[in-house]
């Protein structure tokens, strides 16, 4: 588990230098902000059909060997770019191109990480499995960000793509020489030989639909990404516009961001029994925390309020991804991963421009609380519901008559 972290430490850094960059040069290239919002789409847009069949893949595949295929995929992928790059040879249609290449890969190399990573601990240990693994993930980020300025400063552009290759590498070159610890949930086959692709997409769609609990993360983490979560485009327009600020403030509030991330990853990995329950305690915290931001009435309130958005964010994170990678059984986990992968794409293609759409109609403040106030409404509602379907009387109907059972919640 050491070593997974540390080779997930560096392919984070290395693909947040690349994403650190990447917006930068389609702007060198095109010189639209229109066109680079469209090839981050590109790059999403094949999770949303093909992630169910990349985790039935995972599902079917030897885990390890799938893991380190992919990663290698992705490493020539970011090598080919950097090469281009380096030849003043990339042009808008092979950026496109490259980006959809990587987002197909994508929807196979994310569950399989991801379960190969609860692999390496006893079943009772993947929570904090998980904890640890958001945190290697802002501590990439942060690195990643940093090391691509010095890189691109000295080196050039295609410095950071070729980095982000060789972490590729890196992580495929440790995969063979890990190996499962004891007690841990082992990767099955699916049961009854059965290998059709469609018989096992079917289900993986058929265990999520059929799951409350999931159905209900969904809910919970769909309208907390759709009305909140998007703190670089709204907190940008709040301290820029409504509070006067500049980009270095905005700078000190995403730097507060990911202390903040940080802190949650650390609480989040001392998670022994995550449920959904929290899930949404959380997501309706955070939702009160935003609407409170968006009532700031100065830039220091601000920053006060952002450290405990980000903590419970990065903990509500951490607690609905350890629900996602454990309920379900062993040989549907990549599946389910897969489901879940697509409902993200659709919350991730249209949180931004419903969000942008809300601060135009009621502006920064406005959208931030509005937001706020729907996410923890929902929450709450969604709550009430089912406490009183569960306080609901059962009746059993018996040849004397209809008797008066124990309620739903005993």
């Amino acid at each position: 588990m050491r070593w997974w972290s540390v080779a997930n430490f560096v392919s984070n850094a290395g693909t947040w230098m690349q994403l650190t960059v990447q917006n930068l040069l389609v702007l060198q290239i095109t010189g639209s902000a229109a066109a680079t919002g469209l090839s981050m789409s590109v790059q999403a847009a094949p999770a949303l059909l093909m992630s169910v069949l990349g985790g039935a893949a995972v599902d079917r595949w030897p885990r390890k060997l799938t893991a380190a295929v992919s990663q290698a995929l992705l490493g020539a992928i970011a090598f080919t770019t950097a090469v281009l790059v380096a030849l003043d040879r990339l042009d808008m249609t092979s950026l496109m191109v490259l980006a959809a290449v990587t987002g197909v890969v994508a929807t196979v190399d994310n569950p399989a990480c991801a379960l190969l990573g609860n692999d390496l601990v006893p079943a009772e240990d993947v929570p904090s499995a998980i904890g640890v693994g958001a945190l290697v993930h802002q501590a990439g980020r942060l690195v990643g960000a940093a090391l691509a300025g010095v890189a691109v400063g000295f080196l050039g552009t295609s410095a950071a793509y070729f980095a982000n290759g060789l972490s590729f590498l890196f992580v495929a070159s440790v995969i063979p020489f890990l190996r499962p610890a004891a007690g841990a949930v082992r990767h099955v086959a699916a049961p009854g030989g059965r290998t059709g692709s469609e018989m096992s997409v079917r289900e993986g769609l058929a265990f999520f639909a059929r799951r409350p609990r999931l159905v209900a993360l969904a809910g919970v983490t769909g309208i907390s990404a759709v009305f909140g979560r998007n703190y670089g485009l709204t907190l940008a327009v709040l301290v820029t516009g409504p509070l006067a600020g500049g980009a270095g403030s905005f700078g000190t509030v995403s730097t507060v961001l990911a202390i903040g991330g940080i802190l949650g990853a650390v609480l989040g990995a001392r998670l022994r029994r995550p449920s959904v329950r929290l899930v949404g305690a959380l997501a309706a915290t955070g939702g009160l925390l935003q609407v409170a931001a968006g009532l700031s009435p100065s830039l220091v309130v601000l920053i006060a309020l952002v450290l405990p958005m980000a903590v419970v964010e990065s903990v509500s994170d951490t607690a609905g991804t350890a629900v996602l990678q454990t309920d379900p059984p062993a040989h549907l986990r990549g599946r389910v991963l897969g489901v879940w992968g697509s409902i993200g794409t659709v919350w991730s293609l249209g949180g931004p421009p419903a969000l942008g759409l809300l601060m135009e109609l009621a502006g920064a403040r406005g959208a931030l609380v509005t937001g706020g106030l729907l996410i923890a409404g929902a929450i709450g509602a969604g709550h009430l519901l089912r406490q009183r379907r569960a306080a609901t009387p059962v009746v059993l109907r018996t040849e004397e008559g209809d008797v008066p059972a124990l309620s739903k919640a005993a």
